[in-house]
């Protein structure tokens, strides 16, 4: 039987009723809008929401976020039920990463060591000795001997960074994240001669001749972090628009400005279409029906759990 969802005035009521009445926790990235992450349970980047996920004593977990989180949590949380509002919030990064043309990558390098971004599918991360998150890429990377060949996937700018930060050659998959390559190098150079007290910080993700300017670089948790203890009051931020919400939130006397996108939209920030898919209407309609519900296959659940396991033994 179908159910009307509330209309918006009684919407946040009905589903923190929801919430309560199915034992559920609701999960959300900090990309997501800010009226989800208002009634979050925990709020973070992937890193710290893998590490909850895992840790949750729950029945149900809502995750505001992109599919391969959704699949990352039950991975890590395998008796709760996972559901995801949109069933369709994929990733540019994790559409880049077909499996059988990275199991023929593989192939190719036998002997390899493979760290794959968390930013794929339940898939790719079976496929992988390590997982490994913004916030940790570089101690992953040098937790593994100096002998070992070592394959980077899926993100080539943060593979590049990581490559520069350790200084080992790694062998890069070829995928980027539309978001941040979305920012424009030239209307950034602008927007900083327009600011010049505004200090540059961004997401590894983001293209070389960016990270080249930044003052800082670093995983969206570090990044808010960073706004937070620094003594500068202007910052520039290179990364998915969501984050200012939290930083405001933190240090509402300093000015957060985001860096531009190459095509306009209704902010001139780069934002992440898939993220924005999750809406409050959808959470309500996933509590009530209990649907998109995320399930993985046995066969892929334990080898991406050993993975994923191996990555949460390494302190970023």
């Amino acid at each position: 039987m179908s159910r009307s969802v509330p209309d918006r005035e009684h919407l946040v009521e009905a589903i923190l009723a929801l919430k309560k009445e199915k034992n559920a926790v609701i999960l959300a990235h900090y990309y997501v809008s800010e009226d989800i992450q208002k009634i979050a349970d925990h709020i973070g980047d992937s890193y710290a929401l893998a590490k909850i996920s895992k840790e949750l004593n729950t029945e149900m977990i809502v995750f505001c976020g992109v599919h391969f989180m959704a699949e990352t949590a039950k991975i890590l949380n395998p008796n709760a039920k996972v559901l995801i509002p949109d069933l369709h919030a994929g990733c540019s990064l994790a559409d880049a990463t077909p499996l059988d043309a990275f199991v023929a990558f593989k192939k190719e390098h036998p002997n390899a060591v493979v760290v794959s971004y968390i930013n794929c599918s339940a898939e790719i991360k079976a496929e992988s000795d390590f997982i490994c998150t913004s916030s940790n890429a570089v101690a992953v990377v040098n937790a593994i001997p100096l002998d070992k060949e070592i394959i980077f996937a899926p993100d080539k700018n943060l593979g590049m960074y990581v490559q520069k930060v350790t200084g080992r050659k790694l062998l890069l998959w070829d995928g980027a994240c539309i978001v941040h390559v979305n920012i424009s190098q030239d209307k950034l150079t602008q927007l900083q001669l327009d600011h010049p007290n505004a200090l540059l910080i961004a997401h590894p993700e983001c293209l070389p001749g960016i990270l080249d300017k930044a003052a800082f670089i670093g995983s969206t948790k570090a990044l808010i972090e960073y706004v937070t203890d620094s003594e500068h009051t202007e910052f520039i931020v290179a990364t998915e628009a969501g984050i200012l919400y939290k930083m405001k939130q933190a240090v509402p006397h300093k000015k957060i400005i985001p860096a531009p996108a190459i095509e306009s939209n209704s902010c001139a920030c780069s934002e992440c279409p898939y993220m924005k898919m999750n809406t409050l209407e959808k959470i309500y309609n996933a509590l009530y029906y209990e649907l998109p519900a995320i399930t993985i296959p046995p066969s892929v659940h334990d080898r991406a759990l050993h993975a994923l396991n191996n990555m949460l033994t390494i302190a970023p």
